[in-house]
């Protein structure tokens, strides 16, 4: 009867330790993002776009934005603000100036009632959203 519970204690460590060694290896790595689903509101945002209507591009970037701190959240940054996760993510983006610039520019958005914003700078910024998510593997 020693030998039954001698076996099961062992069987319970060997388990136990190789439960420690697959969370150690997975550690890091975030959670999968659901690409589809980050593709089809990618294309969403494109797909709502109109070159002649400056409202349009306010919508795109706020709605670009929120796509990105979604990924972020999704993956296991941590920060309760999409500026915090930025932070907190900032090694995972090669081009992590961009990436915040376009916040901000979403920040701007957000709280001017008068802000313009023309063409090129809306694209920059959709530009910075785009390759952060892909960086970040949602699309």
């Amino acid at each position: 009867m020693n030998g039954a519970i001698v076996i099961i204690l062992i069987a319970i460590a060997v388990i136990g330790i190789a439960l420690l060694v697959i969370a150690a290896l997975t550690r890091g790595r975030g959670n999968l993002l659901d690409q589809e689903k980050y593709r089809m509101a990618w294309l969403d945002i494109e797909n709502n776009l109109d070159k002649n209507n400056e409202g349009t591009y306010h919508f795109a970037i706020l709605a670009a934005d929120k796509l990105l701190s979604q990924a972020l959240k999704e993956s296991g940054v941590a920060g309760d603000k999409t500026s915090e996760r930025l932070e907190n993510a900032k090694k995972k983006f090669s081009s992590f100036d961009q990436v915040l610039s376009a916040h901000k520019i979403r920040n701007q958005i957000a709280h001017e009632a008068d802000i313009k914003i023309d063409l090129i700078v809306y694209r920059r910024a959709l530009a910075a959203f785009k390759k952060a998510l892909k960086e970040l593997g949602a699309i």
